[in-house]
């Protein structure tokens, strides 16, 4: 059975279920995601002249903001719906649909930035080794994503329904990554890297939609959990998550979602093989 399920999260990778994404749902009722990485950028400070790469871009617009400080940047995404529409957005920029793992790309970089997207790399080491080896001697990896914690109360309230229906659905852990401070800068020390900063906090975060907001919440960034779950129970699964939330983290007018961002600051040290 352990075979089986291992075969079945490596099947719903490959066919990149997990990053189905919508991109008009994304830019419509999730530009949160955007506007805090703003903040990113600001940490990241790109010069003119440099070189960027912007693992998990989305639909480009962190990534346009990037180009207009420095002389080069590249946008990678694992969800080709998102590319095609950064690359209407902003034709301007080189965007290439590729994974944080696999990618291989003739230059080297001056810094490698990302925001809310390595929370979906279950394999941190590869995924650093691979940003080693496109980053010069000193170059920086400006990064946030989510932290341990993050988004406890609404995953864990619909695992619960979903249990409670005796249904099947990859755990957790096959597909996010959800490291603390200590978890995270151990991947990048043992990868050639040296931190130099490492933050872990609450971000409270509203979700637009009003009443909807959790429900287009769950379509967009938890659908995944569905995969072997009918329609039908679909709906009444996230109906009742909706209900038992409502007392936690719905005001009346809007929902709060409980994020946690692990925020980094490396440099690279040092070559690896």
């Amino acid at each position: 059975m352990q075979a089986d399920h291992e075969t079945d999260v490596k099947n719903l990778k490959s066919k990149n279920m997990k990053f189905n994404w919508n991109p008009d749902l994304y830019d419509d009722k999730h530009d949160f995601v955007f506007k805090f990485g703003e903040e990113i950028v600001k940490l990241l400070n790109p010069q003119k002249g440099e070189k960027i790469l912007d693992i998990g871009c989305g639909t480009g617009d962190l990534t346009k903001k990037i180009s207009e400080q420095c002389g080069k940047v590249i946008g990678i995404d694992n969800s080709n719906e998102m590319i095609q529409a950064a690359q209407k957005k902003y034709p301007e920029i080189s965007f290439i649909h590729d994974d944080a793992i696999n990618y291989q790309l003739d230059d080297t970089f001056d810094a490698i930035f990302s925001n809310a997207v390595l929370h979906w790399i279950t394999q941190p080491d590869t995924m650093i080794q691979n940003a080693n080896r496109h980053l010069k001697i000193g170059g920086r990896y400006v990064v946030e994503f989510g932290g341990k914690g993050c988004n406890y109360s609404i995953i864990n309230t619909l695992k619960e329904q979903l249990d409670k229906e005796g249904l099947n659905y990859p755990s957790i852990e096959s597909m996010l990554y959800y490291p603390s401070i200590s978890q995270y800068s151990t991947v990048l020390e043992n990868n050639g890297f040296e931190v130099n900063l490492a933050l872990l906090f609450d971000r409270p975060t509203e979700l637009k939609g009003g009443i909807n907001g959790l429900h287009d919440f769950i379509e967009m960034f938890l659908n995944w959990l569905f995969k072997h779950v009918s329609d039908s129970d679909k709906s009444a699964i996230i109906k009742r998550t909706i209900d038992s939330l409502k007392p936690q983290i719905f005001d009346g007018k809007s929902w709060l979602a409980d994020y946690r961002r692990i925020r980094i600051v490396a440099h690279k040290k040092n070559e690896i093989k």
